[in-house]
């Protein structure tokens, strides 16, 4: 499989660390989303989005990060991350389709105000930050609460489901993201999940740096 992806966007670390949570083998080719390489013409003839990840696997041509993790366990044979017991799957099917559709948005917001638009110059504007606040809390709520007793989303072992759910909150600090009134979820997000090997190794931090994940492999 070949991976084309920019490892400090969420949806690329998302993919790159659900693939190391499978031990899915894959080629990166790095597409540099700052410089814009994503609009260029020899990507945008594989995803036509203009928007990275994306995956070849021979005559397969993938984008849509979720449904990458998806594949890659199932050509893999990964059970552990993408169980095939059709209850467990669907419940993990609907956390994916949750997090691209609601969660995901949400977080964004805050990724954009308080880490690109600084980082470019600008700075956050607090109404955009405002308007998101009730929308948050609600969607943090029923995350918490899923959470309550589980140390993981949707099995007694990681999967996919918990890779995509903490990928929008992966700058947390430096998103400002306010989550103490959600403690079931700030214990799995910093007990559980920021504890994988495969969550470190795909490190992102402040800037937008992975020079820790670089000097891991």
């Amino acid at each position: 499989m070949k991976i084309y992806a920019d490892p400090i966007t969420v949806n690329c670390r998302k993919v790159l660390a659900g693939l190391d949570l499978m031990g899915a083998p894959y080629e990166l080719h790095h597409v540099d989303y700052f410089k814009g390489e994503q609009k260029g013409d020899a990507y945008t003839a594989i995803n036509p989005n203009q928007s990275i990840p994306a995956m070849v696997d021979g005559d397969l041509v993938l984008w849509e990060s979720n449904a990458i993790l998806q594949y890659a366990a199932d050509k893999n044979g990964a059970a552990s991350a993408y169980p095939t017991d059709l209850k467990t799957r669907a419940d993990i099917n609907r956390w994916l389709l949750w997090e691209s559709s609601s969660w995901f948005p949400s977080c964004y917001v805050y990724l954009v105000e308080n880490c690109v638009k600084p980082l470019l110059g600008g700075a956050a504007d607090p109404a955009m930050l405002a308007a998101q606040d009730a929308q948050f809390h609600k969607l943090a709520g029923i995350l918490d609460a899923r959470l309550n007793g589980r140390q993981w989303i949707a099995s007694d072992r990681p999967t996919i489901a918990d890779i995509a759910l903490a990928s929008p909150m992966h700058l947390h600090g430096w998103q400002r993201l306010p989550l103490d009134p959600h403690p079931h979820l700030r214990r799995w997000l910093f007990e559980s999940v920021e504890r994988l090997p495969s969550w470190d190794k795909t490190w992102v931090g402040e800037g937008f740096t992975t020079q820790r994940a670089q000097q891991a492999a």
